[in-house]
């Protein structure tokens, strides 16, 4: 039965002021050292891992952004997705993607060796951004603007997934981004040059 309630200005009964066990040394010693290596570790891994690449974060009004997005989406679209327009901008472009509840817009097609500007942002509430299955993941918070320059290095269909619980509808907010060569692009642009002569004549 307790007779005795302690408080934080009694002193601490028994001998805790008597030098560790070797034991206990030893098991400091491990722990601090394990420290020090997960502290290595996530410089380390920023820099040479590439899974959270460096950019530049700048303040942004997220309707301003949005519209700015939406204006870019206009400017180079070049066909539809189930109502969500595929862009593709010229290389060395900025390149805008919104994170919305709960979808990415647009869907942005780019080109193999080439450099972009790429500027992601949320509409609404953070959302995480993660290309699948590149190992590339950062959080989307609303009011900023993350700058990255990229150069995608293999064609392919790639999927945008909000990897921050974003509420009932997060499972579905997956997005696209396609990476196409340079003969596909190449493609695509004659096939964009003959729709607008035809609509011209």
């Amino acid at each position: 039965m307790l007779t005795k309630v302690h408080t934080g200005l009694d002193p601490v009964p028994g001998i805790w002021w008597r030098p560790a066990h070797k034991s206990e040394k030893v098991w400091v010693a491990i722990a601090f050292a394990w420290c020090m290596v997960l502290f290595a570790m996530m410089p380390l891994w920023h820099f040479r891992g590439g899974q959270n690449p460096a950019g530049v974060r700048t303040r942004v009004d997220p309707r301003a952004f949005h519209e700015r997005t939406m204006e870019f989406a206009a400017q180079y679209k070049v066909g539809e997705d189930r109502g969500t327009p595929i862009v593709q901008p010229p290389p060395g472009a900025d390149v805008y993607l919104t994170a919305l509840t709960y979808s990415w817009y647009p869907i942005l097609q780019l080109v193999a060796g080439k450099e972009y500007m790429l500027h992601i942002s949320s509409r609404d509430m953070n959302h995480g951004f993660s290309l699948y299955p590149m190992n590339i993941n950062f959080q989307i918070i609303p009011g900023y603007d993350y700058a990255l320059r990229v150069t995608p290095t293999e064609a392919g269909d790639f999927r945008i997934v909000c990897n921050e619980f974003c509420g009932i509808g997060h499972h579905a907010m997956v997005g696209r981004m396609i990476v196409v060569d340079s003969t596909g692009a190449e493609v695509a642009d004659n096939a964009s040059a003959r729709v607008l002569g035809g609509a011209s004549r």
